[in-house]
């Protein structure tokens, strides 16, 4: 049974589509990858069904959270799903806290909202969230400003907000991207224990399939709004059906063995008012053909779980 599941999200900025139909389902506890590169519409696809967006995007089709329909939801039922039930990390944390107050004011104004919590108890509560995503002298971190603090301590700080609701999903937008290595496995490290700990959802929104290789169960790889590729994680790094995935991991160097050329795809994603006529990838391609012009290719059944959307996909037998 899904806990969130999208149907046909579609949406468009002054008549250019920026989402041309999403399908998907998170189930209660899963971990879902949600990889492509910039531009493909990974960020929009939650922005769009949290109402996030500005106004002038226009918005189609289905979000439901458990049964309920979040996608023209009133604002305050939104207010309370929105890190209540499902939380959001954003890509910079130095942009997305409030850099003139502190951060335990910033941590009790969430718990306030969505606990109830008011004076010492929501401050006794901030710091067991601090002490929860590993922040060291929490205590002491309370009174602090954001910039007084590394960039991974600023991101365990916008992750304890995030758990302020206890929400049953959250989603990481790009939660590593301006972090060193080391870090980036702590944070990673931090939010799959936090997922197991709490049974929540989790969603990793990442342009890296490095990241999600061993932090998510499942992977759906997005491309110019569409999902082009949806498989469970073992198999998409197995056997990628799609060229667009099979070019992403080529992409990523090699731990073991020989040392190979990177490889690296041609072209860039196209702009929506530039999206060429049937598949959106044809033209960065090596595989591409005729047919790839006609029609926008659905997305097939390859085996169990695993679907892709491509001509040469769809030819292939379908496994049991």
């Amino acid at each position: 049974m899904s806990l969130v599941q999208i149907r046909g999200l579609a949406v468009s900025f002054a008549g250019q589509p920026a989402l041309r139909g999403i399908d998907l389902d998170v189930a209660p506890g899963e971990a879902l990858g949600l990889v492509g590169e910039s531009g493909c519409g990974k960020s929009v696809t939650w922005l769009a069904a949290l109402g996030l967006l500005p106004g002038k995007a226009r918005v189609t089709g289905s979000v439901r959270l458990g049964g309920m329909e979040l996608l023209g939801a009133k604002a305050a039922t939104l207010e309370q799903v929105r890190g209540g039930r499902i939380a959001m990390i954003f890509q910079d944390p130095a942009s997305s806290l409030n850099p003139v107050h502190r951060i335990g004011r910033q941590i009790t104004e969430a718990l306030s909202l969505h606990q109830g919590l008011s004076g010492a108890p929501a401050r006794a509560e901030a710091k067991r969230l601090l002490d929860a995503v590993g922040m060291p002298d929490a205590q002491r971190r309370l009174d602090a400003f954001p910039h007084e603090l590394s960039g991974g301590q600023n991101q365990r700080v916008m992750i304890a907000i995030a758990l302020a609701g206890r929400p049953e999903v959250l989603v990481a937008d790009e939660p590593t991207t301006a972090l060193d290595v080391t870090i980036q496995a702590q944070i990673l490290d931090l939010l799959q224990g936090l997922r197991r700990e709490m049974g929540m959802a989790l969603v990793l929104i990442t342009h890296d399939l490095g990241v999600v290789s061993e932090t998510c169960e499942r992977v759906a790889v997005m491309y110019a709004g569409r999902i082009v590729e949806e498989a469970a994680s073992g198999q998409i790094f197995a056997h990628p059906a799609h060229p667009y995935t099979q070019g992403l991991l080529g992409a990523l160097p090699p731990l073991d063995g020989e040392r190979r050329p990177l490889m690296a795809i041609p072209g860039g994603v196209p702009e929506p008012w530039a999206m060429p006529p049937g598949c959106a990838f044809a033209p960065r391609c090596p595989h591409a053909r005729a047919a790839c012009l006609q029609a926008v290719p659905e997305l097939a059944d390859l085996h169990i779980s695993h679907r892709a959307a491509c001509i040469l996909a769809a030819e292939a037998p379908v496994l049991a």
